[in-house]
């Protein structure tokens, strides 16, 4: 599995850890371009879980898709250092599109939980001031051409998974910031088409996360797809061990074929 730093030594803070951000390649062996989906895994911004990671990629290549993992940086980094690294990410994976044998437009962010957030925010803000201060910026677009997002943590303001906005924010949780960062004030037509799937009785983020982006999306007559599967628990990534819940990545991958997305 191949992997590359995000930034260099003197771009990044690290914590007392150690921790820098990096990005892990799942590539198919191709001679032509395809479509790309690039994972955020989930955990509150306080953590990176595995089993939103690696496996999501393979299921990528699985679907006819090349993958990627960006682990980016959590608590105590707070906003706007993951989606720096994620915007950074999106940037090397264009710089290198020849190399890897990627289609540059056709690079869907999928993101679970806080990592769906995290998806949707570089949805919606890609074209922030502060992620064009990079050195790439000038050469390669930071902006998805979709979204994935699975029991997103959407909104501050309305039904919101509090710990993921203390978490982001180093723990001031102002007025002006949780507007911010609620991604369903800021849907626009810009913002790209999205798949989106949440389980109605989740009880960690309430389904209404889901909901609140799709309505936005459906004002902005933004395309989207929504699943809502009746019951299932937070969390549960490929969701093996329900075969109903099981079909949103076959769904996910029609969706993007049904956008045109090439695949082996």
């Amino acid at each position: 599995m191949e992997k590359l730093s995000l930034w260099a030594p003197s771009e990044y803070e690290s914590t007392d850890d150690g921790f820098a951000p990096w990005l892990e390649l799942s590539l198919l062996d191709t001679d032509r371009p395809l479509g790309a989906i690039v994972v955020c895994p989930g955990g509150g911004y306080v953590a990176r879980a595995e089993h939103e990671a690696l496996r999501i990629a393979k299921r990528a290549n699985e679907l006819g898709f090349h993958g990627f993992v960006v682990q980016y940086s959590v608590a105590p980094h707070k906003h706007p250092q993951p989606l720096l690294d994620l915007s950074r990410a999106m940037r090397l994976i264009r710089q290198h599109a020849f190399e890897w044998h990627v289609a540059p437009e056709h690079l869907a962010v999928l993101g679970f939980s806080a990592g769906g957030h995290l998806a949707g925010s570089l949805g919606v803000h890609h074209a922030a001031p502060y992620l064009q201060e990079e050195a790439l910026a000038d050469r390669f677009s930071n902006a998805p051409n979709a979204l994935i997002l699975c029991y997103p943590v959407i909104s501050g303001v309305n039904f919101a998974h509090q710990g993921s906005f203390t978490n982001l924010s180093g723990g001031a949780l102002d007025k002006a910031f949780l507007e911010e960062m609620s991604l369903e004030l800021h849907v626009t037509e810009a913002t790209p088409p999205a798949f989106l799937w949440h389980t109605a009785d989740d009880a960690t983020v309430p389904v209404e996360n889901s909901l609140l982006f799709a309505q936005a999306l459906s004002q902005a007559k933004v395309p989207f797809e929504l699943h809502i599967y009746p019951h299932g628990r937070h969390g549960l990534g490929l969701a093996e061990e329900n075969p109903h819940i099981a079909t949103w990545s076959s769904l996910a991958g029609e969706w993007l074929r049904s956008l045109g997305w090439p695949a082996a």
